[in-house]
């Protein structure tokens, strides 16, 4: 086994811009890119392998390939490759929106919830977004406010800036602001619930399709609890410097500040290496590869590689 360097495929959704092709270099023939999949087994876009014996391949290929020792024993409880990591490029605000947790998506959408964590890459300097209510209301008040059009003035807009975090736990309802650029890591599902999209028209002239009842149904109408914005540990290191920024029992997710080289290695769990920004050597027994801004890597459980160079790089792993 050795590691991964992938190819994303891009979603060209209505609200995305061209960052993710004018500054990270992804190549598409469409107009926009609003979300490029760094890291992704589903079906609805599936990473490619770039490099080795296994270029052209899919991820999921690869890891079938290999089996479960490339994915590491916390990933046994999982039926399916446990998680989805995104750039994602909000020229326009994305709609409002929630996602159903494990129990009720199983049960009505054939695959598992989605909680997410978003990184703030960068944002312009009026950026906001909307996370939960500000208040505590009830499932009949917030579908009240739903069919009267008069949903803002219970919804959480928060500024963002750089290096924020927001924890999105399955139910919480939430919406990107414009002119914001997100790292996200979340459940590998792609069942999205939208509560309200600001009477825009799809592709199709139409507008676009809203799943009120199953909203109100998953919907958690309490204020947040998680703490948000420039939150998580920072400790120091001879290599730079690393930042918490989530932990739950689908994925632990950090940031490096790399200045200088580290060994990384994880015996139990794969590891997935994006860099933000910056660029790096990853050097492993066998092989080197050059990183660059916007590169994803999949290291395989129990694979000793070492980082040098001068990079943010987001590092998750079960």
């Amino acid at each position: 086994m050795y590691p991964l360097l992938l190819k994303a495929p891009l979603k060209d959704y209505l609200w995305g811009g061209r960052r993710l092709i004018d500054e990270y270099g992804f190549e598409t023939d469409k107009e926009k890119a609003a979300e490029a999949w760094m890291l992704s087994c589903h079906k609805d876009g599936n990473s490619i392998v770039r490099n080795g014996e296994l270029a052209g391949l899919t991820l999921q290929q690869a890891v079938e390939a290999w089996g479960q020792a490339s994915l590491g024993k916390k990933c046994a409880d999982f039926t399916y490759f446990p998680i989805l990591i995104k750039l994602i490029d909000a020229k326009d605000r994305l709609s409002v929106q929630v996602h159903p947790n494990d129990e009720y998506a199983l049960a009505n959408e054939g695959e598992y919830g989605k909680t997410e964590m978003w990184y703030v890459v960068d944002c312009d300097e009026d950026a906001k977004l909307i996370y939960g209510f500000n208040q505590d209301i009830t499932r009949g008040e917030f579908l009240e406010r739903i069919n009267n059009n008069n949903l803002s003035p219970v919804c959480n807009y928060v500024p963002v800036k750089k290096g924020d975090v927001f924890f999105i736990e399955a139910g919480t309802m939430h919406a990107i602001g414009k002119g914001i650029l997100i790292a996200e890591v979340q459940q590998n599902s792609n069942t999205t619930y939208r509560v309200s999209d600001y009477g825009r028209l799809g592709a199709d002239g139409k507008p676009r399709q809203l799943h009120i009842k199953q909203a109100v149904e998953v919907t958690k109408t309490q204020k947040p609890t998680k703490p948000y914005g420039a939150v998580g540990d920072v400790t120091l290191y001879p290599f730079g410097t690393v930042r918490e920024l989530a932990s739950c029992e689908y994925f632990t997710t950090e940031l490096i500040h790399l200045d200088g080289n580290v060994g990384i290695y994880d015996n139990d769990s794969f590891i997935s290496l994006l860099i933000l920004d910056g660029a790096a050597t990853l050097s492993y027994t066998g092989g080197m590869m050059r990183l660059k801004k916007g590169d994803s890597v999949f290291v395989p459980a129990g694979l000793k590689v070492r980082l040098t160079g001068t990079a943010e790089i987001m590092y998750s792993h079960m």
